[in-house]
């Protein structure tokens, strides 16, 4: 009998542990697909990865070196994906942290931002989900931008 408890204890905590794997997976999937639909310029597969209300923010520095948090319009950014534009807005992310809470998640993804195969800037893109009937939808995120000292 002990040897079935101690069975079930690792089954069940496997169990939790492929739950919580399979998650993650989706949640990288949901942000995956923002950076693809920029790469192809589609807004309509840009739009199915944001939930109603998302909100853009930016951390930058102004020249006297103060830091500023920019707000920025989902709309604007969604239109501007779909507008024809000199370029593919290639965004290359390496996602390095996912935390989830039942439908809460967080993701954190150092990025190199490239206008083709151009270097443009880097930082940081911090992005929060929820989870919906629809999957995982982005509703917030917040990006530092530079051009050197870049993260690898």
């Amino acid at each position: 009998m002990k040897k079935f408890v101690i069975l079930a204890a690792i089954i069940i905590n496997c169990s939790i542990a492929l739950a919580q794997q399979t998650a993650a997976d989706a949640v990288k999937q949901t942000v995956n697909t923002m950076f693809t639909a920029m790469r192809k310029g589609d807004s309509t597969l840009l739009r199915s990865t944001f939930a109603k209300g998302i909100v853009f923010h930016s951390v930058g520095n102004k020249k006297d070196g103060s830091t500023v948090l920019t707000t920025e319009n989902p709309d604007e950014f969604i239109k501007a994906v779909g507008t024809p534009h000199k370029g593919v807005w290639d965004e290359r992310i390496v996602i390095t942290d996912v935390k989830i809470d039942v439908a809460l998640a967080s993701v954190w993804a150092p990025y190199k931002f490239y206008l083709d195969d151009k270097f443009s800037h880097c930082g940081v893109d911090v992005f929060q989900l929820m989870k919906t009937a629809g999957g995982w939808k982005i509703i917030y995120i917040a990006d530092t931008r530079r051009k050197d000292n870049c993260i690898e």
